[in-house]
């Protein structure tokens, strides 16, 4: 890939000069059942809507014409579980033959146009299956979790109301079996919403028992139907009808519902899988990530299948499945062009093999761009993979509300020179301002809260699932005319975004509003750390300080005092007294997610001393027995 900016430039150009002649043009990767007339009503919905007046079907567009097309032998879907050790390889002609079979059997089970469906599935093919039927009926999926906890999964079904459940028996982490149906059936006994039926994908690992009367055995459901020749077609739905509710992660109270509408969904993603990630029909494309999080509807299941690429499904760890090497394992043998993954399993990766000798054992020869997301890519991991990769590391950042990437750097159109620490520049259709806390756009360089400014492009949320109230509340209501992204970051002289962190991130230490981000940059770039997280932590007389968790790296725990001495220096040097960073601790692990996002507001709480909750999204709960350990040992809270 060349290096250029026009080629962005005009695409950006363009998107804001005319971006209904824009939009229109990009519509024409998707097959119409009726094609849109025009790109935007602004007089529908809450800021307009996309190809109002459009009919079109997901599934059709991920798996029908593509066969019709001549990809039926194509693989669509690369199935590798080092956990279980199987692999598949489906082609495109045999995924349309299971998604039109099991359509058949879950219209027979009573689910139609506009019905909601609730999947609850480890990272395995019928997962996609399921996602995809429910495209070629018409229903709105919401994917959750596999694990997820049975209180946070109630709440869900509770919002959505689904008529129908499709689960496995269980999912399987590196160690464990983690049972999948017990945890549905403690979720809909305590759900006010009860499901008319669930459908049970019995995994040999945990069979499950099933309910009389309610639970279908999936793969006996399915044997059935198929021999009695069931079948469905794809079902024409309006392009603002929504495509699926995603509930965001680690939300307290009842959970927000992101709508994904159908149409604009299927732009979006065909415009940015092209233009952003530069994939072309016929090549490998591999995010690892889960169906469960928003970087796994988009870009593990429907921008590949939309574009006619082929998708790695992936059931396993960076690190652990068996070891370091199994993400380039993967790339070798299945020829992936494109990886797309977030920085911490790059960092857990780096700390296991920080000379990159798994890495050099493997034929990558193929593999030309890697992309980064889910938190910030600090820049010692970036540059420490360029070392590494020898091509392009591409930071890029968006939201779950967004469906795809605010900001990225372009790999289709032309790389634009890369700086470490930003996610580059807006994609077109995204009038991103940097916005002081009275609604008024900054100069270049000052920080303050990135936001939108409306329309939002194709793909975004157009609003919550039947909470119109809540969405403006939650993104519309502190700037008019804004969404929000509720992310603190500035723009430089040459336009290229820096996204320092969440606003609540932004710490104040005696009237100096400091950034966390630019803190933890500092400690990541010390050779001896492999992770960290900064907190703000109230102090009495400064109001808050800041505190650095770091995770060391192999061989250097045996330095800590030492390191955490050099870290605080290395701190005051880099951003000054300011900063008063007096505190560095150095920490087993940092409690994340299961999507990789590190759960600092509740390190925070701990620290405070505030009251606080185990997060639903958690993937290891003893991480903050330690943390609450280590924080006691340096005497806090106070």
């Amino acid at each position: 890939m060349s290096t250029t900016v026009g080629g962005y430039r005009e695409a950006y150009e363009a998107a804001r000069r005319d971006p209904e002649r824009f939009w229109l043009d990009a519509a024409r990767a998707i097959d119409w059942i009726s094609p849109p007339s025009r790109a935007f009503d602004g007089s529908l919905g809450i800021y307009g809507r996309w190809f109002p007046d459009a009919v079109c079907n997901t599934c059709h567009n991920a798996l029908d014409r593509h066969v019709a097309g001549g990809r039926g032998d194509q693989a669509a879907i690369l199935y590798d579980s080092p956990v279980t050790g199987e692999k598949r390889r489906i082609t495109y002609a045999e995924m349309l033959d299971e998604v039109r079979v099991l359509a058949g059997l879950m219209a027979e089970m009573g689910v139609s146009k506009g019905d909601r469906v609730l999947i609850y599935m480890p990272m395995i093919p019928q997962a996609l299956v399921g996602m995809l039927a429910c495209a070629r009926l018409g229903a709105v999926h919401s994917v959750v979790f596999g694990g997820f906890a049975a209180r946070e999964l109630a709440a869900r079904i509770e919002d959505a109301e689904p008529k129908l459940i499709l689960a496995a028996s269980c999912g399987l982490e590196p160690n464990r079996i983690v049972a999948y149906k017990p945890l549905l059936d403690e979720a809909i006994g305590i759900s006010a919403h009860k499901p008319e039926a669930c459908l049970i994908f019995q995994r040999p690992q945990a069979a499950a028992s099933l309910q009389e009367g309610r639970d279908r055995d999936w793969a006996a459901a399915v044997r059935d139907a198929a021999s009695r020749g069931v079948c469905a077609d794809c079902v024409p739905v309006q392009a603002t009808d929504p495509a699926y509710i995603l509930y965001t992660s680690g939300t307290t109270g009842r959970p927000k519902g992101v709508i994904r509408d159908t149409g604009g969904h299927m732009v979006a993603l065909a415009w940015s899988l092209a233009n952003l990630y530069g994939i072309r029909p016929g090549e490998v494309f591999w995010t690892a990530s889960d169906i469960g999080w928003v970087v796994g509807h988009s870009y593990i299941v429907y921008a590949p299948l939309i574009c006619g690429a082929t998708t790695v499904l992936f059931e396993g760890k960076p690190v652990g499945t068996p070891d370091a090497g199994t993400f380039w394992r993967i790339c070798e043998e299945y020829r992936v062009v494109t990886l797309f993954t977030a920085p911490t399993a790059l960092r857990a990766i780096r700390k296991e093999d920080p000379e990159g000798a798994f890495v050099k054992a493997h034929d990558l020869s193929r593999f030309r761009a890697l992309f980064l997301a889910g938190e910030r890519a600090d820049p010692d991991t970036v540059a420490w993979a360029e070392r590494t990769f020898g091509i392009p590391v591409i930071d890029h950042w968006w939201q779950t509300e967004t469906g795809w990437a605010i900001c990225g750097n372009p790999f289709g159109l032309g790389l634009l020179p890369i700086k470490h620490g930003s996610p580059t520049v807006p994609m077109p259709g995204y009038i991103l301002e940097v916005l002081d806390e009275g609604g008024k756009p900054v100069p270049a360089g000052q920080m303050g809260t990135l936001a939108i400014k409306l329309p939002l492009p194709p793909g975004n949320l157009p609003t919550l699932w039947r909470d119109d109230a809540r969405f403006k509340e939650s993104y519309l209501s502190t700037f008019p005319g804004y969404y929000t992204t509720s992310d603190a970051g500035f723009i430089d002289a040459d336009g290229y975004v820096f996204v320092m962190g969440r606003t609540d991130d932004v710490i104040n230490v005696a009237g100096h509003r400091l950034s966390t981000g630019s803190m933890e940059e500092v400690l990541a770039s010390h050779p001896a750390v492999a992770e960290c997280a900064v907190i703000g932590v109230k102090d009495a007389l400064k109001g808050e300080v800041p505190a650095g968790f770091v995770v060391l790296k192999a061989g250097s725990e045996s330095e800590v005092a030492k390191v955490e001495g050099e870290l605080v220096r290395h701190v005051r040097d880099k951003i000054g007294p300011v900063a008063a960073f007096k505190l560095a601790i150095a920490v087993g692990k940092l409690p994340k997610t299961r999507s990789g996002k590190i759960l600092r507001g509740t390190m925070k709480k701990i620290a405070d001393g505030d009251d606080w909750t185990m997060p639903a999204t958690i993937e290891d709960p003893t991480v903050f027995e330690e943390i609450t350990v280590v924080l006691k040992a340096r005497g806090l809270p106070e």
